[in-house]
């Protein structure tokens, strides 16, 4: 049988995963994340900061500017691991591709800080973000949220707790329903009905995925490390804020972007989450990339670059 990824992302992927350790061993597992990173284009202002207690890194493309989208990011890593520092490339070229300001969140990891401490902090930066807009020289109508895997959990969980500051949600290979790592999801195209903290019923799919099944092993992102860190993030897999793909109503979300690799177990949560989207009305449009694998944005393939070229021209024409 042919080899789903393309040869350059086949040779990566081998060996990324023969330097990165199984689930288990945070410590080994944050040792692991912090090497092999590439550095990203030049910025003309990148500064550390708080945003109401959560450490922050703003990249500022062209200061003196206004009017600019403001892109709040929030990074992958499974809810364990990574940080500024890992996600520093993405961020400037999202910076430099898009003329945007980016805020990176430093938010508080698993398993010392479980949910809702992450989804808590995405909240305050963003909050405090739009509050901050026209000091950083943006538009307060301009704002979006984005991330990475984990990040783009977080991200989605943002718009929906606080849909009115959010003009867009750029999501990148997102997790969004914790049952379906964990064993617990029906299978596909069959309705879970799940109870929301108001206490109503809401019906959503359940996502036992044939990409899970397809790429839950040799493709970096496995099956297995997911579980695991949904398990360290803790929260009740029903919950919208924990499972997004849950959430009883997306109507009224901002528009969103997905980028989606093609050879990863996540990818038919985003192509779920995306039609209930589109069937709520919401502006969703699904950039899937063949032949990659998960965490490809910025990695060293054509895939990767064109990926960053495309997601930043989507937060350039942000209105």
């Amino acid at each position: 049988m042919s080899d789903s990824l393309s040869p350059g992302a086949r040779a990566l992927c081998d060996a990324m995963a023969a330097a990165f350790p199984g689930p288990g061993d945070v410590t080994a597992l944050r040792a692991a994340a912090v090497g092999g990173r590439s550095a990203g284009p030049g910025v003309a202002s990148v500064r550390d900061g708080e945003a109401d207690g959560v450490p922050v890194r703003v990249y500022d493309p062209a200061p003196g500017s206004t009017g600019r989208p403001l892109v709040v990011f929030f990074h992958g890593g499974g809810w364990v691991m990574c940080g500024l520092g890992t996600h520093d490339a993405t961020c400037r070229s999202l910076a430099a591709g898009s003329g945007a300001v980016v805020v990176s969140a430093d938010y508080r990891l698993a398993p010392e800080h479980p949910w809702p401490a992450a989804t808590d902090d995405a909240l305050t930066v963003l909050l405090w973000a739009r509050a901050q807009a026209a000091a950083l020289g943006c538009d307060p109508g301009r704002v979006v949220v984005a991330g990475d895997s984990s990040g783009g959990n977080l991200a989605t969980v943002t718009a929906l707790r606080a849909p009115e500051p959010v003009a867009g949600q750029l999501l990148v290979y997102p997790p969004l329903d914790a049952a379906a790592a964990m064993g617990t999801a029906t299978p596909t195209g069959t309705a879970a009905e799940t109870e929301t903290e108001t206490g109503t019923t809401a019906t959503a799919t359940a996502v036992a995925t044939g990409s899970a099944a397809a790429y839950g092993e040799g493709h970096f992102h496995t099956a297995a490390h997911m579980a695991w860190y949904w398990e360290q993030y803790g929260g009740d897999p029903a919950h919208p804020h924990v499972s997004p793909l849950r959430a009883p109503d997306l109507s009224g979300l901002p528009r969103t972007l997905l980028v989606l690799a093609d050879c990863d177990p996540l990818r038919d949560e985003g192509l779920a989450y995306a039609r209930r989207l589109g069937a709520a009305g919401v502006d969703c449009a699904v950039h899937l990339y063949p032949g990659v694998f998960h965490g490809f944005l910025g990695l060293p393939l054509p895939a990767g670059r064109t990926a960053l070229a495309a997601a930043a021209a989507w937060l350039r024409s942000t209105r």
